[in-house]
């Protein structure tokens, strides 16, 4: 699908636009880390973490360059896009270290370049190229990543497809209002501004809806009716699907034909340049999931992240470096699939989470191929908020999870006040990936797994006074698999 959501004039300009970027490359090199993720999956927390961990030496005993000491210094450094704001890290880990809570969540692009110093291990590269590697993070919301499929379909087939995902499962009941409302009007006539402003207000209704915890959904384009941003109110965001269009072109002035207008707008002037200007400017790829919580929303939740995946994977510009696309433009090499907040699990549990993933992926993989590119899945937890032990209860060894609950969480009809600690047996998650795709009625509504959302950790000072590292789990093997050959 990416050659398909892109025409020969697009294909043109990423490809000067990457001419001119290997060009700087040449006195600066660099490379461009996109991080994005599904709704909740915790992106903000994953760049401050990474970012924390490079710059303070953290515990990465993964991540080679660092381990075998050939790291001399990580910095940050002033951005090069000068018109994209900055990913405001000083910020964020304040909110960790010191107040300790959540950053607020992804609500726009933003960028921040770190600049690393290191010894090359091969003689050869110490003497040809500078031992400097600046790494420009691409943060961006996951629903402008749902939103690239659009490229590759007109508005009858957007209606279409979106209708019938609507009238399915428990998207039925969640979509009443809308279908309802379009239903009784008729695409064929004119329609007032007020009427087709209430229509699409039921249609971003219907996505929050499919978007809250409860539920969990996954597939919820156009990404930007979740989160307008300064488009809210503009007519480019002011359109709905139409159920059971006719076949013949719509009239002039007519609903279809309005609706239809507003939709190639919002592709061409929201879609198109964030996919030109940015995303078809990356190098690497992370794409975070919150695969427990879909597990425990049940098989409806699974299936309709794998839904999503496939479809926004299809997108990425995938291929091995070389000549060709150094001339053509930018190719993703690498992609890392990671199901965040492990620590919810006991490592005896990582192993499965991983395997759910990686089945969750499978039919993305399949649908596109990568074309020479890397692809990775792995479990990890970019703040580590929980400790790990074991319990005796009824003669049975159980593994638990320790930590500080958020205030108001709720466990066992015990609410928690955000200071006082507690343990927790997580669960298990099925041996056998399959059956999360099964529905099971006796099953029904009982989770594999309790997430309880932690606060995060209290971290130990040094003797100085100076506070230790953000502790994860497997955030140095995500870095060794996105950044160590560049380092090598």
């Amino acid at each position: 699908m990416a050659s398909g959501i892109t025409s020969f004039a697009d294909e043109a300009l990423i490809a000067f636009d990457h001419l001119t970027g290997k060009a700087a490359n040449l006195f600066n090199p660099t490379v461009r880390l996109g991080v994005t993720g599904l709704s909740r999956a915790g992106k903000t927390v994953f760049i401050t973490s990474l970012v924390h961990n490079l710059l303070n030496g953290g515990r990465l005993p993964l991540f080679e360059p660092m381990r075998s000491g050939r790291i001399a210094s990580v910095g940050l450094d002033a951005q090069p896009d000068d018109t994209v704001p900055r990913f405001q890290y000083e910020d964020h880990i304040r909110d960790l270290l010191q107040e300790r809570i959540w950053p607020d969540s992804t609500r726009q692009i933003s960028e921040l370049r770190l600049t690393v110093k290191f010894q090359s291990a091969s003689g050869w590269n110490r003497l040809l190229f500078p031992g400097q590697l600046s790494i420009d993070i691409v943060d961006y919301p996951g629903e402008w990543l749902l939103d690239l499929p659009l490229l590759g379909q007109d508005y009858r087939t957007f209606s279409r497809n979106t209708v019938e995902l609507a009238r399915s499962g428990s998207r039925a009941a969640l979509s009443g209002e809308w279908l309802s409302l379009a239903s009784a009007m008729v695409s064929t006539a004119p329609a007032g501004e007020p009427e087709i402003r209430r229509l699409s207000d039921a249609f971003a209704r219907y996505l929050r809806a499919c978007r809250d915890d409860e539920r969990s959904l996954s597939t919820l384009p156009p990404g930007r009716f979740l989160m307008p941003g300064d488009l809210e109110g503009s007519p480019a965001l002011t359109f709905a699907p139409l159920p059971d269009l006719p076949d013949r072109p719509a009239g002039r002035d007519t609903l279809h034909a309005t609706m239809e207008r507003r939709f190639e707008a919002y592709k061409a002037n929201v879609v198109k340049p964030f996919f030109r200007e940015h995303f078809a400017r990356l190098d690497r790829q992370v794409v975070l999931v919150d695969a427990l919580q879909a597990i425990n929303r049940g098989p409806e939740a699974v299936e309709d992240l794998e839904r999503a995946l496939a479809e926004v994977l299809a997108c990425f510009r995938l291929g091995r470096s070389g000549l060709i696309t150094a001339l053509t433009g930018s190719r993703i090499d690498r992609v890392l699939v990671a199901a965040t907040k492990a620590d919810h699990l006991h490592h005896e549990g990582h192993d499965r989470l991983e395997a759910i993933t990686r089945r969750i992926t499978e039919r993305a993989l399949s649908g596109v191929g990568l074309s020479g590119a890397g692809f990775d899945v792995m479990a990890l937890a970019s703040v580590r908020a929980t400790r790990e032990a074991y319990v005796e209860r009824h003669g049975e060894r159980l593994p638990v999870i320790a930590g500080t609950p958020m205030a108001g969480e709720r466990i066992g009809g015990e609410t928690f006040d955000g200071i006082r600690q507690t343990a927790i047996f997580p669960g298990d998650l099925p041996e056998n990936p399959e059956s999360l795709f099964q529905v099971d009625e006796s099953r029904s509504g009982r989770h594999p797994v309790e997430v309880v959302r932690f606060r995060p950790p209290e971290l130990d000072t040094t003797a100085g006074g100076l506070k230790l590292s953000v502790p994860h789990i497997r955030l140095d093997r995500a870095l060794q698999y996105l950044l160590g050959d560049y380092l090598a």
